[in-house]
């Protein structure tokens, strides 16, 4: 999907979707075609290797320069549903600055750049090249404290349903979130180094209020770094503890089971005596010897039964 926008000076505030590509426009690009990439490439004068180094899911954020054309790989946070719950994952988010066009190209429709289109960032213009991208950037930050939070309560949510059962779906899900935020730091991290890159970057050094909003934006990146980081080690912390106490749990299920199984042995071991082809020294034909032995086997039961209690094998 290709799409084209302009902002005009007569227009304040109002993205203009574009048919063509013209001088000062920002082109938009999602889920591309190889067909569309060749297109884009060609009219915009911006190599097709720009255009594709966003499409790698595995692409690390970085900084590339060719042709004096400027091109800003960062990971930008997603929401996803997988098995009837929200995930989180990071994709590569390319921003090209070509002579007279700004391109966006990403793997999926991000609502980073929606936001833009739907006029949700009420202030920015597109033939404003660094400071669009700076914007763009601050966005990302947003996003990743945004579902930081998200994540966090969801973790204290997914806690509570674990005090009432333990099941593996909630286990399953806190270690979902626990793989988000390893993703999230390692994305984090990466482009962290390539905000400070961004700093000796002549179209920064340009503008002393561009260079404001790049170390703001820097400055919640670490903000969102600190709050992963915190966030794992609740989390770690928390699956720790429910191990615990699920292999406590089964450690009294089996005490329980084991002292069941100890009483239930006593009547039959008694009883299997008793069934056994041999001459006892008193009558075992007389009906008052088998109330004798059940009595005695009660008492035995009682017995064992009391012990066990007082060592707390039924709890």
């Amino acid at each position: 999907m290709i799409q084209i926008f302009k902002t005009f000076d007569d227009k304040p505030l109002k993205l203009v979707p574009l048919d063509n590509i013209e001088p000062g426009c920002w082109i938009n690009i999602v889920a591309p075609s190889e067909e569309e990439l060749i297109l884009i490439s060609k009219k915009a004068s911006v190599p097709l290797e720009l255009l594709n180094a966003s499409l790698d899911d595995e692409e690390t954020s970085r900084i590339d320069i060719e042709d004096d054309i400027l091109s800003i790989i960062v990971d930008i946070p997603f929401t996803e549903m997988e098995d009837n719950s929200l995930t989180y994952d990071t994709y590569p988010l390319s921003i090209i600055h070509s002579e007279n066009i700004l391109i966006t190209v990403c793997l999926k429709n991000s609502k980073i750049l929606t936001d833009f289109i739907n006029g949700k960032v009420k202030t920015f213009f597109t033939y404003k090249k660094s400071r669009f991208t700076l914007q763009i950037l601050s966005r990302v930050s947003t996003y990743f404290l945004l579902y930081l939070r998200q994540i966090d309560k969801k973790s204290l949510m997914i806690e509570k349903r674990l005090h009432k059962s333990m099941k593996n779906r909630e286990l399953i899900q806190l270690h979902s979130l626990e793989k988000s935020l390893v993703y999230f730091s390692t994305s984090l991290k990466a482009n962290e180094i390539t905000l400070e890159k961004m700093l000796k970057l002549d179209i920064i050094q340009k503008y002393e209020e561009d260079k404001d909003v790049l170390e703001d934006v820097i400055i919640e990146n670490k903000q969102a770094i600190e709050m992963t980081e915190i966030y794992s080690n609740i989390l770690a912390s928390t699956m720790d503890f429910f191990a615990s106490v699920i292999s406590n749990n089964l450690n009294i299920v089996m005490k329980v089971l084991a002292s069941v199984t100890i009483l239930m042995s006593i009547p039959t071991m008694i009883s299997g005596i008793m069934g056994m082809n041999i001459v006892f020294p008193f009558n075992t034909d007389s009906i008052n010897t088998f109330y004798v032995i059940t009595l005695l086997t009660l008492l035995i039961c009682g017995t064992v039964a009391w012990i066990l209690h007082k060592k707390d094998m039924f709890r």
